[in-house]
């Protein structure tokens, strides 16, 4: 696989940030700082390395531990900071910098002042947690020193929520970075990796959630059930080592985080119901997990939209593939490691279709919004409708604006099977359904989103293919 299929909006933009570097800077500050944040194991760092072999500048690489030491930090920092190819870094030997402070400064004493360099600094909110007053201190040598020299910094971040509050008003670095949000690899992205038709593209999509290190281990050309058939017996396959290192990392200590987290990937949606499931939790803890999870940008939360407010609040899993590692491996790791990844193979082929017919509703949402041509010129936001009851239940609402809006714009149903298309009777339920939605009536337009098409006339109907095409590759 070419790592960097998709890749080139964010290569793009670094470069432009180094350029603005090499161009030097108003009042004598050449010096530029990046915050880069994304999901773990989306790629990050390897994109950033690539595009330090490509500049071709000197640079320092460093890489944070998870070891809770400020001291551990320092040493690692140092170690690297001798091994750089920045100019005058190897004579640095034998420094044992004491602070973040004095660690920052002996950096800006070998930058190069008469050309770019590039600084990353990776992981970054392991040396936050590990000294707080690394925000100020960071932010005094920056403006002092670092904005001084022809230097990129580039710090990155997999807690999304903290590299987030970084550059927020009334933190020390405030206004002082530029902001990268790395993306995982889009369905356009995985269709052309892996040579696999629309449809087949939007399946491997929703397992390996566009990370490169599972892409990187898929077949070209191999369909979910035949990837799935040569992985899930291995423990240490890429599918089953992410889902674990990724919950372990965003959630160390927090067991009722990460009991509710398991209660959302198996399916639970309401507070009542996830509640339940995590054990019978408190009110009062529950709230307090799930807010953690939302923070942490690992849970989404969705209400009902249309013209009508609602407190019918339902949380799901937001990235596509630790939803479906909750799912599907998380639970039944100990099996695997066993050797009985027959059964959990078994289990998932089982329940693939009726798992997929749901996970790929919050895509298809995303990609309709991406493909603005096909919808009524009034529609915003694209979401769905239900009630406590779930009669109603709509799988696409579209509107002027959310979450109440003041105005449908178009009502849709999807229909994501193999075998079976939209029919007569998904339309008769479709068209019973718009009369129960606040703000639609007998003129709202409908529209149809089908894996195989429909059988029955009269409505729009939107395939993998055309939805695909929200996805060009760059």
């Amino acid at each position: 696989m070419d790592g960097f299929v998709g890749r080139q909006r964010e290569l793009a933009a670094l470069d432009r940030m180094l350029g603005r570097v090499v161009g030097g800077g108003r009042a004598g500050r050449p010096g530029r700082a990046l915050l880069m944040r994304g999901r773990r194991r989306v790629g990050k760092s390897r994109l950033v390395e690539e595009f330090v072999a490509r500049a071709g500048v000197p640079h320092l690489y460093f890489t944070a531990s998870a070891a809770p030491s400020l001291g551990a930090d320092l040493g690692l920092f140092q170690a690297a900071l001798e091994a750089s190819d920045l100019p005058g870094a190897a004579e640095l030997a034998g420094q044992a910098p004491q602070t973040w402070d004095a660690a920052l400064q002996l950096l800006a004493s070998v930058l190069p002042v008469d050309g770019p360099s590039i600084v990353v600094l990776d992981e970054l909110p392991y040396l936050i947690a590990n000294d707080p007053g690394l925000e100020g201190t960071l932010q005094k040598v920056f403006d002092r020193a670092l904005s001084r020299r022809p230097v990129l910094l580039i710090g990155i971040g997999s807690d999304l929520a903290m590299m987030e509050a970084l550059n927020e008003y009334g933190r020390p670095f405030h206004q002082r970075a530029t902001e990268l949000v790395v993306p995982p690899l889009n369905p356009g992205d995985v269709a052309t990796l892996l040579g696999l038709p629309p449809a087949e593209a939007f399946d491997a999509y929703l397992v390996s959630g566009g990370l490169p290190l599972i892409l990187d281990d898929w077949p070209a050309g191999a369909t979910v059930p035949e990837y799935l058939s040569e992985v899930v017996a291995d423990p240490t396959s890429a599918l089953l080592v992410s889902g674990e290192r990724a919950v372990a990392a965003e959630f160390p200590v927090e067991s009722q985080a990460r009991s509710v987290l398991a209660a959302i990937g198996a399916g639970e949606r309401s507070f009542t119901s996830i509640g339940r499931a995590a054990g019978g939790l408190p009110q009062a803890s529950l709230s307090r997990a799930l807010d953690l999870l939302t923070a942490k940008r690992v849970v989404a939360t969705t209400t009902p939209l249309s013209t009508r407010p609602s407190r019918e609040t339902r949380y799901a899993v937001a990235d596509p593939y630790l939803r479906f590692w909750l799912a599907f491996l998380g639970p039944y790791a100990p099996e695997i490691e066993r050797g009985r990844g027959d059964l959990t193979l078994a289990r998932m082929l089982n329940s693939w279709a009726a798992w997929r017919g749901r996970a790929i509703e919050p895509v298809i949402r995303e990609s309709l919004l991406r493909l603005p041509e096909l919808l009524p010129a009034d529609t915003g936001v694209v979401g769905g409708y239900w009630t406590r009851s779930g009669d109603p239940e709509i799988d696409l609402v579209g509107a002027d604006r959310g979450p109440v809006a003041g105005t449908v714009s178009f009502v849709g149903s999807v229909k994501w099977q193999e075998q079976r298309p939209f029919d007569a009777r998904d339309l008769g339920r479709l068209v019973a359904h718009r009369r129960q939605l606040p703000g639609a009536d007998e003129q709202t337009p409908l529209l149809v989103v089908s894996r195989t098409g429909a059988s029955v006339a009269g409505v729009p109907v939107v395939g993998a293919a055309e939805l695909l095409a929200a996805y060009p590759v760059a």
